[in-house]
């Protein structure tokens, strides 16, 4: 099939090769040879394809580096498995950005989502009706932390194959239901699927990881059957995301905000936090976030306080994806609360 740049019938955009000049391109720059989400598909050995999904935050860039390296390596070689490529968010990409204003959130929009109607969610149920039909051996979507976190793969099912394909990227599993209309919850309804978060964009052993993990996917003739140890992996479930109230300001510099955040809350995540832990200090009447649990249920109450202008947590978590970027909070959440479970 012929490489176009334009999408003249607003469908989504399939290619059976891959652009010149994709193997060596930076990703600031990569919206010249993809301008808007494509989807590749390239044939390998085994007919089943692995699902590659990248950059659906443009700011997220070790995944597309990852996938770089890989085709790098298998350019002059045929490919181990077939392989179905996603690139998302290139726009963004260009300048850094987790999405554009005006934009949606690329990992929100996928089938089971509660967002509005765009043409976001047109591209993203159709990728997963063409891969549903390929019946893809497992899928990958592949981010990044805007703050200090450790590498770990997340799971919408604890079925044994996703804890498999968890378990091979490390032994840190996180298992979550909410927030709703991400890819790999949409992909999970029909193959094993996991994504992936490796730190903070910029740093070597995160592609590094990434391209073994990938590398890996693609050698696999199948996933193990065997039952996981619970020893072998450390396993928490996502009770509450947590926001900043839209109407309420934050800052990690201005104490004058409603919120003035306590600069070193990023060093809590994956860190068992007791009850009194502050996150920093409120100048409003009112608790400045809120927290929903996987029905979307207001349980600001069961973790937060307000204690004496201090910003308490309630009850003994494990906060995930705090960060000092206030772009990424507004567009995001201030954090995830996490528990540990047993398999």
């Amino acid at each position: 099939m012929e490489y176009s740049l334009k999408n003249t019938n607003n469908t989504l955009l399939q290619f059976n090769q891959l652009p010149e000049g994709l193997l060596d391109i930076s990703v600031e720059n990569l919206h010249q040879l993809i301008p808007e989400p494509t989807l590749f598909h390239l044939s390998g050995r085994r007919e089943k394809p692995l699902f590659i999904s990248v950059l659906l935050h443009g700011n997220e860039p070790t995944g597309f580096l990852a996938l770089q390296r890989l085709l790098q390596k298998y350019h002059q070689q045929t490919l181990p498995r077939s392989l179905s490529l996603f690139f998302g968010n290139t726009q963004a990409a260009r300048l850094n950005l987790r999405r554009l204003d005006g934009q949606p959130d690329f990992n929100r929009v996928w089938p089971g989502t509660t967002a509005d109607d765009c043409s976001e969610r047109q591209w993203a149920t159709e990728i997963v009706n063409v891969m549903c039909e390929r019946g893809v051996f497992a899928s990958v979507d592949v981010h990044n932390n805007t703050g200090l976190n450790p590498h770990y793969a997340c799971l919408t099912k604890l079925d044994n194959d996703f804890l498999q394909l968890g378990a091979l990227f490390g032994r840190l599993l996180v298992y979550f239901t909410h927030p709703k209309g991400t890819q790999s919850a949409a992909f999970a309804e029909f193959c094993p699927a996991v994504t992936l978060e490796c730190g903070r964009p910029g740093q070597q052993h995160g592609t590094e990881h990434a391209f073994e993990f990938l590398d890996s996917c693609l050698h696999l003739v199948e996933l193990p059957t065997h039952a996981i140890a619970k020893h072998d992996v450390d396993i928490y479930h996502t009770v509450a995301q947590v926001k900043v109230v839209d109407e309420i300001s934050f800052s990690f510099s201005d104490e004058r905000a409603d919120l003035h955040l306590d600069n070193d809350l990023e060093r809590m995540n994956f860190t068992e936090i007791a009850a009194g832990t502050s996150f920093g200090k409120i100048n409003s009447p009112s608790i400045p976030v809120i927290a929903r649990n996987n029905r979307g249920d207001d349980v600001t109450e069961n973790f937060f306080k307000n204690d004496e202008q201090q910003l308490l947590i309630t009850r003994a978590t494990m906060p995930s994806m705090l960060t000092l970027d206030e772009r990424v909070i507004r567009q995001d959440c201030l954090c995830y609360l996490m528990e540990r479970i047993q398999l």
